[in-house]
């Protein structure tokens, strides 16, 4: 047992060798989340490989060795030695990247057991699936629930949470694990490695609530169940026959919880709801227009589905069965998460969103286009994004030839918003815009969408007997009606809307010419009626200067002609009577200073008085005397400056 691996460069083929090979027919391989391990499924056994190392150019294993050996590592051997009779029904890594890798497997013995690598015989936890106790002491009442349905068929984990439950605690963060059962019914199972089972961790809670109810509870054949990561979680359920279930998770009430849940543990606070948003029927084979012998063998083909999660778009996922490929994309899952988001309890709202949003199926291969063809499984599939191609899927068919296609085009996740299409905060934006709700290309995209498909047709390897020309003529007549109604009948509504919304346009155009026309005209007359403003403006403001030049010269006038005096006359004239006073005052002192200095310069230079005596002053009277004389040299100056600025006051 050998694994293939083909490198980026598609040139070199490096082939991985097991150490120790599997003792088992190898079904499936899985890569871990971290990428260091490649799980091999088998019926009777998994083992893990593990990858090696990457250098060297290319990054190839080892630097790019043709062969390289690989350690490995069974898990669960001396389980599935032992009993002959257990068979592994689903395998899955566990989500969390940061720990160690785990294993989580589902056995016919209705268990769910992890794995730790370094321990890979002995689990880490088990939980029991079994709906009573009385099944681990009787073996045999496995047949009966396996054929009552009670039996657990697939399991797929949820996006990380916290925890639920009164005895939780805040930090405790919890991976909801949702495990399916053959009858439909949904169970819950809250995981966490690091810590103990408390409270509602690794407690079976169950079955889910499914809204609205069915009497058959939405089929007894179901095979495989995905959680795509979204708010809140969506559910796809499939079944044998081929139908799919989008089932939105929700919290439910708590009476409606204890009422379901009495029986199984009463301590359960609320479990979450499952509301069936739509059902879609999947096209297994291709159905011909025959007679009724033909429509009862496609009537009754089924086959087991197998769920895939897209990488690229969390709101697409595909199926792959026997008879070929589908792919599904939600194209509501955008809105429903806006109407969750603006706490909306229109419930009208949400009944149109169901009506309204499809989500879009495309048939993308079909292995079995007759009903004679034998079925051809695909072998291997995954997703891929290229530059050139976009989404795109490569399968390996049952004769191992490698087909690529690509993937719902119309289904993708949204792209982040570039520099240059970020709008101008100064444009402004037409206000008929926000009267649209739905653009003339969503219209478009909405008439051309497709609900039947003209998948890619392949036979089976054994078919070497060609089939009748009575199948082969019922082939080409339904794909012709599919071209004639899916294709060209949706084109041509599709350009007579468009021919319709051009002849709307053109109306358009021409009254939008003829109103700008108009406009020119009218912004015309406005400019010649505004400069003929402008002047008037002009003249008029001169006026008004001349008026009130006028005004004042009269007031001026009437003022001068009265006979009794104003407020400010009548304050001026007490204000020169003031200035008078103080003038003859100073005057009178000024002629004091004068003879004051006569007298002083007599007393100093005279000559007709030489008998008088001498007068001897000491140093401290001649201090005194110089004080007194500068302080009324001082006082003088300052009285003349007075005098001066009166004067010139008085004569201005």
């Amino acid at each position: 047992h050998i694994t293939k691996v083909l490198t980026v460069s598609l040139v070199h083929l490096q082939i991985l060798l097991c150490i120790n090979t599997p003792l088992f027919e190898v079904n499936e391989v899985l890569l871990s989340p971290a990428q260091h391990h490649e799980l091999l499924i088998g019926t009777k056994g998994a083992m893990v490989l593990e990858l090696p190392q990457r250098w060297g150019k290319g990054s190839e294993f080892e630097g790019g060795k043709d062969r390289v050996n690989c350690r490995t590592v069974a898990l669960a051997e001396r389980l599935f030695t032992s009993s002959t009779s257990l068979t592994l029904k689903h395998v899955a890594w566990y989500p969390s990247e940061t720990e160690e890798p785990h294993v989580v497997m589902l056995t016919s013995d209705n268990s769910i057991r992890i794995y730790d690598l370094k321990q890979p015989q002995t689990p880490v936890k088990m939980f029991s699936l079994s709906q009573c106790e009385e099944e681990s002491i009787v073996p045999n009442t496995r047949s009966y629930t396996a054929s009552l349905g009670e039996i657990a068929v697939a399991f797929d984990f949820g996006p990380l949470t916290s925890a639920p439950g009164r005895r939780s605690k805040e930090g405790d963060r919890v991976y909801p694990l949702y495990i399916l059962y053959e009858n439909g019914e949904t169970f819950l199972i809250y995981c966490n490695l690091t810590h103990n089972s408390t409270g509602l961790i690794g407690k079976l809670l169950g079955p889910l609530p499914m809204h609205p109810a069915a009497e058959d509870n939405y089929g007894y054949d179901a095979c495989a169940i995905l959680c795509l990561p979204s708010t809140p979680n969506i559910l796809v359920i499939a079944t044998q026959s081929g139908m799919l279930y989008h089932c939105v998770v929700l919290e439910g009430d708590e009476e409606e919880d204890q009422m379901a849940n009495e029986s199984w543990d009463l301590r359960c606070e609320s479990l979450p709801s499952l509301y069936v948003f739509e059902c879609v029927e999947l096209e297994l084979s291709l159905k011909l227009s025959s007679g009724d012998d033909y429509e009862q063998l496609q009537s009754d083909f089924s086959c087991p589905i197998a769920l895939h999660e897209d990488p690229l778009c969390p709101t697409r996922y595909h199926c792959t069965h026997l008879a070929g490929i589908h792919s599904i994309g939600l194209t509501w899952v955008n809105e429903l998460e806006q109407f969750f988001s603006t706490d909306d309890e229109d419930k009208n709202a949400l009944q149109e969103l169901a009506a309204e949003q499809k989500c879009l199926v495309e048939h993308v291969l079909c292995t079995k286009p007759l009903p004679c063809s034998p079925p051809a499984p695909i072998k291997g599939f995954w997703i891929i994004s290229d530059l050139s191609l976009g989404a795109t899927m490569i399968c390996i068919t049952d004769t191992f030839e490698c087909i690529i296609r690509q993937l719902l085009t119309t289904t993708r996740p949204v792209s982040p918003p570039l520099l240059c299409s970020n709008p101008d905060v100064g444009c402004v934006v037409s206000p008929l815009r926000n009267f649209a709700s739905n653009s003339f290309e969503q219209h478009i995209r909405n008439i051309l969408r497709r609900n039947v498909t003209n998948p890619l047709l392949l036979r089976a390897s054994e078919a070497d007997v060609p089939p009748p020309p009575q199948e082969c003529l019922q082939l080409l007549s339904r794909a012709t009606q599919v071209f004639r109604e899916e294709y060209i009948l949706k084109q041509a509504l599709a350009r007579d809307e468009i021919v319709r919304r051009v002849k709307l346009l053109d109306s358009q155009k021409r009254k939008q010419q003829q109103d700008l026309v108009q406009c020119i005209k009218d912004k015309k007359a406005m400019r010649e009626m505004a400069e003929i403003i402008a002047d008037k403006f002009e003249a008029a403001r001169d006026n008004q200067e001349d008026i009130m030049s006028r005004m004042k010269r009269v007031l001026h006038n009437f003022n001068s002609k009265l006979p009794v005096l104003s407020d400010n006359e009548k304050d001026m004239k007490r204000e020169l009577e003031c200035i008078q006073e103080q003038l003859m005052d100073l005057g009178n002192s000024v002629k004091q200073v004068h003879m004051k200095n006569g007298y002083q310069q007599r007393e100093i230079h005279g000559e007709d008085s030489p008998r008088r005596k001498s007068i001897s002053l000491s140093a401290s009277q001649k201090k005194c005397i110089h004080s007194v004389l500068k302080e009324q040299s001082d006082h003088i100056t300052e009285m003349v400056k007075k005098i001066n600025d009166i004067r010139i006051h008085v004569n201005f």
